[in-house]
Formats: structure tokens, sequence, C-alpha cells
């Protein structure tokens, strides 16, 4: 249910990249939370618009996972993966293909 109020939204989507592939511009402010495996999750927003941009979760440190929503292309490829099903509204649909998990993934 954090992902669901840290976006306002029924789902939090990320799409999670090498963190030495991408290139951060801006003065992002940060929040951070801790998670129930005890590390910590970080979500990045900007101050101008509110939005979540990106985020960082601790226990995969080399890892920065991009709101798809900044992405702003409808055509961008499906979730391949969902986590913390058990928290989700039963009338969302995850793509059949993905993989499902009722917590995190592990």
């Amino acid at each position: 249910m954090a992902c669901q109020r840290r976006t306002g939204s029924p789902i939090g989507l990320m799409a999670y990249y090498a963190a030495d592939q991408l290139t951060i511009v801006g003065d992002a402010q940060r929040y951070e939370r801790p998670i129930v495996e005890g590390n910590t999750f970080e979500t990045f927003f900007y101050s101008t618009c509110g939005s979540t941009i990106y985020a960082r979760a601790g226990k995969h440190p080399t890892m920065i996972g991009v709101a798809v929503g900044t992405i702003a292309d409808p055509e961008f490829q499906p979730p391949v993966r969902s986590v913390w099903e058990q928290t989700m509204h039963r009338w969302i649909t995850m793509p059949g293909d993905a993989q499902h998990f009722p917590k995190g993934r592990g």
C-alpha cells in the first residue's frame, strides 16, 4: 500500500535501469521510508511539479527506477513483474505473462 500512497494511484509503476546508464539532471527532493525487509526505499520528486521522477531501493543499490508516467510514451512496454499483489485493488489486471508476487520479489 506504500506505493499506492506514494503515487495517489492504485499502482506504482517503475521501469528499472542500471544507475550507470542514466543521467539525472535537476535538483530533486528526496523522501526515504523503511520497507518491510528492513532496507529503505527512496523516492525523488521535483518540487516544481510534485511528481515522483525516480526511486532507489536499498536492496538494489545499482538500479534506479524511473516512474513510467514520466516517460510519456503510450507504446512503452507493459510490466514484466507485479509485486505486492496481496494489496492490489481487485479490479486491476496485470498482463498474464508478467511474473506475479503476493509480496515483494524477495
